[in-house]
């Protein structure tokens, strides 16, 4: 398997809950419904924005396979497996390639910070990599996390024929530039936030995995097509007319604007799953300006 199949906007979903905090199949099928009409390369489940740490293994489990079977068959549908144990991790990165799951984004282990060193970052990788069936792609989420992949561990990492990629997430362009300039041919280096996409591209990076393509996934397309056809006056302006909200759905707001986002968009966004909290009408009211802004229809208040 190639890396060129994984290139393009990724879209890592949020989960729709309802409000008894249940995962809301039916929402979540409109929505894919929707995304499959769009121009994304593919999704993204069990990442951040879909609130893969609220979920159990069972919820985990009927997510990949509701999303694989309710989206085309020809767009690449990713799992988050990352888990605080190389055991976990290696359990559910199997059970996702089982349920057709084309490749693993995999978050590195934080709750044990000490004692996360490159070596033992290495070993956790190298491990998933070698007992993965899928192509695994690298996730670093120092917001997070509180920990920073380097980009010489992610060099290292490359040279492993089954570690495809990485999803970086920390914002650092030196550090991505580096990357791209250190790593295995091939390798693809995706921006982890719309408020980067432009910059990574002009380095080499393949694409972006972006929260805000939940929301306005064609527009985070037409970013990279206008890099990728050397129109960069157009994609500068279009990079800069998208940081407000993404900010709005990413640093600012989270999970909890995301979702708000979706909701005013005509998506299903729904509550997140406590303990975290809905954002209140103030900001709805902001983020309803910030999409009109952008030339999206919203609902009315």
């Amino acid at each position: 398997m190639t890396v060129e199949r994984f290139s393009g906007i990724y879209a890592p979903i949020a989960t729709p809950f309802g409000a008894d905090e249940e995962i809301a199949f039916p929402r979540l099928r409109d929505n894919l419904a929707r995304w499959a009409g769009t121009r994304l390369g593919g999704l993204v489940v069990l990442g951040s924005n879909g609130e893969a740490v609220m979920l159990d293994a069972a919820e985990k489990e009927r997510l990949i396979a509701f999303v694989r079977e309710n989206f085309p068959p020809d767009r690449p549908v990713i799992a988050g497996t990352g888990s605080e144990s190389t055991r976990k991790t290696i359990r559910l990165t199997r059970r996702a390639a089982e349920l057709g799951a084309a490749a693993v984004l995999v978050l590195n282990p934080h709750f044990f910070k000490g004692a996360m060193t490159d070596s033992a970052l290495k070993r956790f990788f190298l491990d998933v990599a070698e007992a993965s069936t899928v192509p695994v792609i690298l996730y670093n989420m120092p917001r997070n996390t509180g920990l920073n992949l380097s980009w010489q561990l992610v060099a290292e990492l490359s040279c492993h024929p089954n570690i495809v990629g990485i999803k970086d997430s920390g914002g650092d362009i030196v550090q991505i530039s580096q990357i791209i300039a250190s790593s295995r041919p091939g390798f693809g280096v995706f921006a982890g936030s719309a408020s980067f996409l432009l910059p990574t591209v002009l380095m080499g990076g393949v694409g972006g995995t972006l929260a805000l393509a939940n929301v306005v996934p064609d527009l985070c397309v037409e970013v990279l097509s206008f890099a990728q056809a050397g129109r960069l006056e157009a994609a500068r302006e279009l990079q800069i007319r998208l940081l407000p909200l993404n900010a709005a759905v990413t640093a600012r707001w989270g999970v909890a604007g995301l979702k708000a986002a979706l909701d005013l968009s005509g998506y299903y966004g729904g509550p997140p799953r406590r303990p975290v909290l809905p954002v209140g009408e103030g900001e709805k009211a902001q983020l309803r300006q910030m999409l009109r802004d952008l030339g999206v229809a919203v609902d009315q208040p």
